[in-house]
């Protein structure tokens, strides 16, 4: 293996073949996320040649192929393993510079471009090995023809119009012609030259032909250790930044070193995906700055893009996101203290995170944002009171969180553009006037109506359920108002969660009536009435236990608590804890639950039309774009007369048994079994060795479409 930097001219240069593997995705780099990004740096590093100024080359990312052995006297061959898309796209770029430099009347000049998309005629035995590049089957045509075209033509009147090869030599073309443009065309046009073939740079992999590309290609992409968006957004920002080595270093020192400490590499989960704490931080400082709904994967083409579209100087943009990242710092760490008297803010942002409401967090950083106009205390408060209840009430309700991260970037844009010192009043209005089964904010008479029979204990995660017994507890103690009688708040995150008449009762907890009785029992036993909070060794010592008696809950309930919560208990069940007391001690807490979160007078929270929500389509190639599985990934058959025989996946989401190609699940399992139908969702496994079919990891993908990207689980 040879690993080396080189230029397009560099790589190209040679007459050679580079081939796409047919089980690759087909050409899918668009505009927005490759095409323009492209071209604003090649656009920058060629102006600033026109102006004499010096700049370092530009770095393009890493590709990898491997060399295929052939007949003495072809022409030399490289599969490429990874980085086609890459590698297509510098092609038709550089097909468009040359025929717009063409059209400019600068031959010789152009020829020094032409030279490293096509091989010389003397090395082409056959049609095919003109350019040097040799995309799937599935693009051939398009590239070929769009390739060919000698300019001028017009890209929508040729045969492959739609394609996105068309489109992009179009892109290419159209904005190399505007460069062009103007005064002082020829200095222009070598500028440009220059700049596409030697002022960019590509880390190219080079494997021998007997060394393993699939085990280099996982080592490379699985096993290694990913950039994250806050490594590439620290090289792009330092890259940009004009100034010596000695002034970068100490704006590295005083600015982004902090994000290399501990605490911001630490993995936060957002769902079941976790990121670095600083990637998940700038990801929703972009979100706040530009009120757009950036996914993870767009964070640093969209960081980039906004630095670009806002002409901040780097020199200026370092110390706002430092500032940010500061105060992000010190309400994260003072919410996760368990015996700090939280402010309004912390604990918002203690109790989100409860509920895995990571989305909530642009939010925070807007309201907070030391660069902005600052909002009264009392209106930022209400704001977040406001947030706060629409989500616990809409968890109570076990309501949709699907489009949670587009509703609070709607919600962003409205209020910017209120008011910042009325933005608790706008926010209220806003909820308010959501009625939608995604966005509305419920009422008491369905909070109520849920709460009342819920057996929350299995409906809930353990520390979502923890902290709404936390939360009532520090109402009843009088934190909720501020009027508080009691020395502090409840210790949070430290105490368990127990049912005061047993789950399992029937060991000491006769029962009278029967099976009716019975079930009833069964069914109160885990709603919220049944449910207090004690320290994990007061929790063991009884948990199973009679209500009565020396060593029984009552008296040791009695004698061991300080928590309002447990002290009702007791109150109550002086004589016996019954069904009764459960259900009057539900609609006491629901009562609590209802004044902690509460909604605006006469707000009753409906929902203006039911929408049924449709099962989503889903292909293999969904999960390849997910990430859930990879090209090359090997599946294997589960039935016994066939079990472990394998087929693989393709970038497209195609499926290969041996050399054979076919489109879905089903059809790869009819190919093993020659059977009229299978089940393929079924039939496959994702390992030789486990029972996890492809239907449990469809399943794990519609979930996660519940929440428009981000996996949470629903309650």
């Amino acid at each position: 293996m040879i690993t080396q930097v080189k230029t397009p001219r560099e790589v190209f240069y040679q007459p050679q073949r580079l081939m796409v593997p047919l089980f690759q995705r087909p050409y899918v780099w668009g505009e927005e996320g490759q095409w323009a990004p492209l071209w604003e740096d090649v656009q920058r590093l060629a102006a600033r040649r026109v102006n004499f100024e010096v700049h370092a080359p530009h770095f393009l990312g890493a590709v990898v192929v491997q060399q295929q052995m052939g007949e003495i006297g072809t022409l030399p061959v490289r599969t490429i393993i990874d980085g086609q898309q890459r590698l297509t796209t510098l092609q038709l770029m550089l097909s468009a510079v040359y025929e717009q430099v063409r059209l400019a009347g600068f031959e010789s000049i152009a020829r020094q471009v032409q030279d490293l998309v096509e091989n010389p005629e003397h090395f082409t035995a056959h049609p095919e090995d003109k350019f040097k590049v040799w995309p799937t089957n599935r693009d051939r045509q398009a590239f070929n023809e769009v390739m060919a075209a000698i300019a001028p033509f017009h890209h929508g009147k040729l045969e492959n119009s739609g394609s996105r090869m068309v489109a992009a030599h179009a892109f290419f073309s159209k904005s190399a012609g505007e460069w062009l443009g103007g005064s002082d065309t020829e200095r222009r046009a070598h500028a440009l030259v220059e700049t596409v073939s030697n002022q960019l740079q590509i880390v190219v992999i080079e494997l021998q032909a007997d060394e393993d590309a699939q085990e280099i290609f996982e080592t490379l992409n699985a096993r290694g250790t990913p950039l994250t968006a806050a490594d590439l957004i620290k090289n792009f920002v330092f890259q940009r930044l004009d100034a010596v080595p000695a002034q970068a270093e100490k704006a590295y020192h005083e600015h982004w070193e902090t994000f290399e400490t501990p605490f911001w590499e630490t993995e936060v989960a957002s769902g079941r995906v976790t990121y670095s704490r600083s990637s998940l931080f700038l990801n929703q400082w972009l979100i706040a700055q530009s009120l757009k709904d950036v996914t993870a994967k767009e964070v640093f083409s969209q960081f980039k893009r906004h630095v670009t579209d806002s002409n901040e100087p780097i020199d200026a943009l370092l110390p706002r996101i430092r500032r940010s990242a500061d105060i992000y710092r010190s309400f994260t760490e003072r919410a996760w203290s368990p015996t700090n008297i939280l402010s309004r803010l912390e604990l918002f942002i203690y109790r989100t995170s409860m509920l895995d409401s990571e989305v909530v967090k642009p939010l925070v950083l807007w309201l907070e944002d030391p660069d902005r106009s600052p909002i009264p205390p009392e209106q930022r408060d209400r704001c977040l009171a406001t947030v706060e209840s629409w989500l616990i009430r809409r968890t109570c309700v076990r309501a949709s969180t699907k489009a949670y991260n587009r509703i609070l970037v709607d919600l962003l844009n409205y209020l910017s553009q209120q008011p910042r010192e009325s933005v608790g009043e706008f926010t209220e209005k806003y909820f308010i006037t959501q009625d939608g089964p995604n966005d509305y904010w419920p009422g008491d008479a369905e909070v109520r109506r849920e709460l009342t029979d819920m057996p929350i204990y299995k409906r809930f995660r353990r520390g979502r359920l923890r902290m709404l017994l936390e939360s009532i507890e520090d109402h009843r103690r009088g934190w909720t108002s501020g009027r508080s009688m009691h020395e502090q708040p409840v210790i949070r995150g430290t105490t368990t969660i127990e049912h005061v008449m047993p789950q399992e009762w029937s060991l000491n907890w006769p029962a009278e009536g029967g099976e009716d009785h019975s079930n009833r029992r069964d069914a109160l036993v885990q709603t919220l009435g049944n449910l207090t909070l004690l320290t994990q060794s007061l929790n063991s010592r009884i948990s199973n236990g009679p209500w009565q008696g020396d060593k029984g809950k009552y008296e040791e309930l009695r004698k061991n608590t300080s928590l309002l919560l447990t002290r009702e208990v007791v109150e109550l069940g002086a004589h016996g804890w019954t069904e009764d007391f459960i259900a009057e001690r539900t609609e006491r807490m629901i009562d609590d639950i209802l004044e902690i979160w509460p909604v605006p007078a006469g707000h009753s929270g409906k929902v203006a039309a039911s929408v049924e929500r449709a099962t989503p389509r889903v292909d293999v190639a969904d999960l390849v774009s997910a990430g859930l599985l990879r090209p090359g990934q090997s599946l294997f058959a589960r039935v016994q007369a066939h079990r472990g025989k394998p087929c693989q996946v393709s970038e497209d989401g195609s499926l290969y048994v041996g050399d054979r190609r076919y489109d879905t699940l089903s059809a790869a399992a009819r190919g093993i079994t020659g059977a009229q139908s299978e089940a393929g969702w079924w039939f496959w496994l994702i390992d030789a060795e486990g029972d996890k079919s492809m239907s449990d990891l469809r399943q794990e993908f519609v979930e996660s479409l519940a929440v428009g990207g981000e996996l949470v689980d629903v309650p």
